[in-house]
């Protein structure tokens, strides 16, 4: 992406029908030449590597762990830090006194585990998570993770009457299921997608969050009179826009345009309601509502710019309050929004969300102690874990609870209110679990980057998208997920 800045241009304003209307006829779909996907774990591997032996099977002991056998477990260093995986790892060790469990945390996930795949020398426990995230998809469908079953159908931490599947959040077990009944993934953190901003900056434009794009565009302009950017964005890593254009897309024009996009259908891009939402984008950058220099920033950076007043809005999910903490104003006021629709013509109403579990926690099949992963998660998934999460980082988890005694943040209580508004209109789209090069490198830099730095219009940025799901469609190299 460089540095270039995203220059500010003036247009006329465009009519939301109108937005609706232009967006019949595409023209042609290219299809890139380039391989879609270079695989990010081989199915090579010595099999005869040193598993642990299985442990008795107790009622403290339901995943029967071997009490002696070592453990390896590597986190991602990303916005939730590691301490509350270093507190679930003290547990363990507490509860297995003579293993002493081999704990890392790095932001470079793929680089540093993609040849121990290959090697088939993997740790017991990872959080596939970041930026180098490995491919789920591909790790699936190179048999390369242990199914989690035996852990979801293991008694929970806290009650051996209840299993650890009751325990879960709605949706937790399937979005960790690709083909089948089978669970590949266990998602650790439950994440509200959406527009964050300050209700102080807000109110000091004597605004309300606005509900249609008009409105938006009338809060943005009032913004940047005052010196402020409507918007601002993670500009090298622009996969974070779909955390609020998806669910755009899904409340103008129903779940099934993101179905069919997860679905990787064809034409499923050129859906009126994506030129529509793409169009409405392209306007905050078209009439220099977004922080000048956004194409050039990473998250960090976007992020500090936004809390420090310089952007109202930026699309994000709520680890942001914990990774931003260290810069977000005492008064700041953090809130968070289902994203701006374009009017009452949309099919889903105002409040509807993209929520869904994150950090992906994999056990590789490899494991030589796949039991000790799976029982580490168990203890994760205990209230007292999840309450440590989630006093700690700020942000709820997977377990369906946790929140009792707990004094809210402002961002967390506000992604609470967001869940509770939304209520049926949760949407979830699949594409950054099952084709993550697709949705990081091509529907997101190669894609919206180009279209919100200014380098390509909509319709060419649908047209380039279109044709990069079109060749992922076509790649029999890769397995291909479909919504049951």
């Amino acid at each position: 992406m460089g540095s270039t800045s995203a220059e500010n241009h003036g247009t006329e304003g465009v009519g939301r029908r109108d937005l609706i209307k232009r967006s019949a006829a595409l023209g042609l779909i290219s299809v890139p030449t380039m391989s879609f996907l270079s695989a990010c774990a081989s199915s090579g591997g010595d099999d005869s590597g040193d598993k642990a032996k299985a442990g008795k099977k107790t009622a403290k002991n339901p995943l029967g762990v071997n009490d002696t056998a070592g453990m390896e477990f590597v986190l991602f260093d990303g916005g939730f830090g590691k301490e509350y995986a270093e507190d679930a790892v003290k547990i363990y060790e507490k509860n297995f006194p003579k293993v002493k469990v081999k704990f890392s945390a790095t932001q470079k996930i793929q680089s540093t585990l993609q040849p121990r795949f290959n090697q088939g020398t993997p740790p017991d426990l990872i959080d596939n998570s970041g930026a180098e995230q490995m491919d789920m998809g591909v790790l699936v469908g190179k048999n390369q993770l242990t199914d989690l079953t035996p852990l979801l159908d293991a008694p929970s931490y806290d009650d051996p009457n209840k299993k650890v599947r009751d325990t879960l959040r709605p949706g937790i077990v399937e979005m960790g299921q690709f083909d089948g009944e089978k669970v590949w993934i266990l998602y650790y953190a439950y994440t509200v997608y959406g527009v964050w901003y300050s209700q102080k900056a807000l109110d000091s434009l004597d605004e309300q969050y606005p509900e249609t794009w008009d409105q938006m565009l009338a809060v943005c302009e009032k913004a940047k009179k005052k010196g402020m950017a409507g918007w601002t964005y993670a500009g090298k890593y622009p996969y974070y826009l779909p955390f609020s254009l998806y669910p755009m897309i899904g409340k103008v024009g129903g779940r099934e345009v993101l179905d069919a996009i997860d679905n990787l259908e064809p034409n499923a891009w050129k859906h009126p309601a994506v030129k529509a939402c793409f169009d409405a984008y392209y306007e905050l950058y078209k009439k220099g509502y977004v922080l000048k220099g956004t194409p050039g920033l990473d998250h960090i950076q976007s992020q500090t710019a936004w809390a420090e007043g310089k952007a109202l809005f930026i699309p994000n999910g709520s680890w942001v309050e914990n990774e931003s903490a260290k810069v977000i104003p005492k008064d700041f006021d953090l809130a968070v929004s289902a994203p701006t629709g374009l009017d009452s013509s949309d099919k889903m109403p105002f409040g509807t969300i993209w929520a869904s579990g994150g950090e992906p926690f994999i056990v590789p099949a490899k494991a030589k102690n796949a039991e000790g992963g799976m029982e580490q998660l168990r203890i994760m998934l205990s209230e007292a874990s999840s309450k440590n999460f989630t006093s700690k980082v700020k942000s709820l988890t997977a377990y369906n609870g946790g929140t009792d005694g707990i004094a809210l943040t402002p961002g967390l209580k506000s992604g609470v209110a967001a869940l509770d508004k939304a209520g049926e209109n949760v949407v979830n789209p699949r594409l950054q679990d099952w084709y993550v090069q697709l949705q990081k490198e091509k529907i997101g830099v190669s894609g919206l980057g180009e279209m919100m730095a200014g380098r390509l219009t909509p319709a060419e940025a649908i047209k380039k998208i279109q044709g990069f799901a079109d060749e992922a469609a076509k790649d029999d190299s890769i397995k291909h997920y479909k919504h049951q």
